[in-house]
């Protein structure tokens, strides 16, 4: 498969961008910064777009057969996910493509309390902001009516080893015995990736842990 990757450059989006390379598909890394994106394959074009302009990224996007956003502002600009979040969906809608997988937040699960774990006592005041962000563009995403899948992470996502070893949830965070909710960037990769190849979740969130 043909695909674009929106925000390829960033931690995420890189191990995105090389699952989905080891698994033989065609990538198109979007990008504002282009040579920011340190990898080099056969099957990975890199391309220039402003996430912010619809017609940039239409440009970007045509001739792809899925987009996978992994799109994320800088800290303090927050308000930016939303915006984008318009922005992606008008230019993937412009460039004729209805599958549309994002990178999400994990702020919007459930939490073991019951209520979403952007709200409960112990999580970050400083990440909060972005949490609610990415709640509001979840929204938008929701109400887009493409063919989009949204995949939120762990509480805690951080690079570490692939595995191909983790369970799937769906609005609930994923915790393990000890009540500890974390996943790799890797495995997460995997994941996003399992839904390209083999649709589970269209036009609903699904989340992935330990």
């Amino acid at each position: 498969m043909n695909i674009a990757i929106i925000g390829a450059s960033g931690t995420i989006g890189q191990r995105i961008v090389q699952e989905a390379l080891r698994r033989g598909h065609g990538v198109r890394a979007v990008m504002r910064n282009p040579e920011r994106l340190d990898v080099e394959h056969e099957q990975l074009k890199k391309v220039k777009a402003d996430v912010m302009d619809p017609a940039s990224l239409e440009a970007a996007l045509s001739g792809t057969e899925a987009v996978i956003s992994a799109y994320g502002p800088q800290f303090g600009r927050e308000e930016e996910m939303v915006a984008a979040a318009r922005t992606i969906i008008e230019g993937t809608k412009r460039s004729g493509i209805t599958r549309l997988l994002i990178v999400g937040g994990a702020g919007s699960l459930i939490a073991d309390s019951g209520i979403p774990l952007m709200d409960t006592p112990e999580f970050p005041e400083e990440v909060r902001p972005l949490a609610r962000a990415h709640a509001d563009a979840y929204e938008l995403y929701k109400d887009s009516g493409m063919d989009w899948t949204y995949v939120s992470p762990a509480a805690i996502i951080e690079p570490g080893k692939r595995t191909g070893n983790f369970r799937i949830g769906m609005d609930r965070l994923v915790t393990d015995e000890t009540g500890s909710s974390r996943i790799s960037v890797e495995d997460y990769a995997a994941a996003l990736i399992d839904e390209l190849d083999d649709p589970q979740f269209v036009q609903s969130r699904f989340t992935v842990g330990y």
